[in-house]
């Protein structure tokens, strides 16, 4: 058994993959629209889906937006310089909310970024890199 995928439900399909894809590198690996439905899935991911867990972005087409709830947490993406990767997404338009530094009672370092509907996306930074 695996983890295959997590899904997000996104107001603004295009601004979401934009995000997703030039902000944070990742690849849109498929994408289908099922107009029966009113919807689209987009997914998205740093590999194949058949090696890696992704993201599965769903568009309902008469939906612009959700309330997020507060159960949900965020996602969580590993990077070899944190610091470097705020500032990179941050030259690229991206909204960072809080800027990378050690976790509270830990030295991890961590940053969190936004996406367009406001999901959190942690940013962790690779074990033994101190910049």
């Amino acid at each position: 058994m695996r983890i295959l995928h997590t899904m997000l439900r996104v107001g603004n399909l295009e601004r979401s993959l934009a995000f997703y894809t030039d902000i944070l590198g990742m690849q849109l690996l498929r994408q289908n629209d099922y107009p029966d439905g009113r919807f689209t899935l987009a997914f998205v991911g740093y590999g194949a889906e058949s090696d890696t867990a992704v993201l599965e972005l769903t568009h309902n087409w008469d939906t612009d937006s959700y309330d997020l709830g507060n159960a949900y947490g965020h996602i969580a993406i590993e990077v070899e310089n944190a610091y470097k990767t705020c500032e990179d997404i941050k030259a690229k338009g991206g909204k960072v909310v809080r800027e990378a530094g050690p976790m509270k009672h830990g030295q991890t370092v961590i940053a969190f970024v936004e996406d367009p509907d406001g999901y959190k996306v942690e940013l962790i930074q690779a074990k033994g890199r101190v910049d």
